[in-house]
């Protein structure tokens, strides 16, 4: 099939960006997007010009590197599917597809599609992780966990850290991700001991990234590609109130 291609092509965050159009034909439905688009820069770079830029890693909807905006939608208009495994066959012939990367303050543009991200590396380091001794591996039924805690535990840590939330959000809120990976540990034994600590730290460093706030619009679980709850902000809130008050 033939399809326009209108991309964000950016040299560098110092300059102005702008959308570029691309025609390109001969597209097979069994394409994954980004397939689709190696074809187009292997065109690109057959004419000497400079390739599009755009993050991808596994491929497999496992990394959370694939970031692009679809038509408008967080790895396009899919639910619960990655850019990565988004395949072309869920588009017509003479299609006009437009691609461009996260927009958040958070997220500044690098080149072309690609953001910089790294905002979300600094937040999980800032209280994501469990200090306390945990020894070597347990029996599995060494420690006690009821089956409702452990799923849920397993559900925020779904979590790919892409993004998604906070590009789809009005406010470029990053809340659904911390709260993702606050709830991951909120959920198992082995997080009590840090449990005020760091969701008082990972908050505070999300607010000192420039993240926006939540406004209860639910955008973030409608675009994320794992299904992340919203339920897990509504638990991030309570936890953050108990750790302030019990300070």
């Amino acid at each position: 099939m033939k399809l326009t291609l209108r991309i964000w092509r950016q040299k560098n965050p110092r300059e102005r960006g702008a959308f570029v159009t691309f025609p390109l034909a001969d597209v097979s439905e069994h394409m994954s997007f980004l397939e689709m688009l190696d074809v187009l820069n292997e065109s690109l770079i057959d004419k000497g010009q400079e390739p599009v830029a755009f993050d991808h890693d596994c491929r497999e909807g496992i990394c959370g590197a694939c970031s692009l905006m679809i038509n408008g939608y967080p790895h396009g208009p899919l639910p619960a599917t990655t850019t990565c495994q988004l395949h072309m066959r869920h588009f017509k012939d003479g299609d006009v597809i437009t691609v461009e990367p996260w927009r958040a303050r958070a997220f500044p543009v690098l080149k072309d599609c690609v953001t910089d991200r790294s905002a979300l590396d600094r937040i999980m380091q800032a209280g994501g992780f469990v200090s306390v001794r945990t020894g070597g591996t347990p029996d599995a039924n060494a420690l006690p966990i009821r089956k409702k805690e452990a799923d849920l535990s397993m559900d925020a840590a779904a979590c790919i850290g892409c993004g998604a939330c906070v590009a789809a959000c009005k406010n470029a809120s990053a809340m659904l991700f911390v709260a993702a990976k606050v709830g991951q540990f909120a959920h198992l034994p082995q997080g009590q001991a840090e449990r005020k600590e760091r969701v008082r730290r990972m908050t505070g460093q999300m607010d000192k990234e420039g993240f926006g706030n939540c406004t209860n619009t639910y955008d973030c679980e409608g675009a994320c590609p794992k299904q992340i709850n919203r339920r897990f902000i509504a638990e991030m809130n309570r936890d953050f109130i108990c750790a302030e008050l019990t300070e």
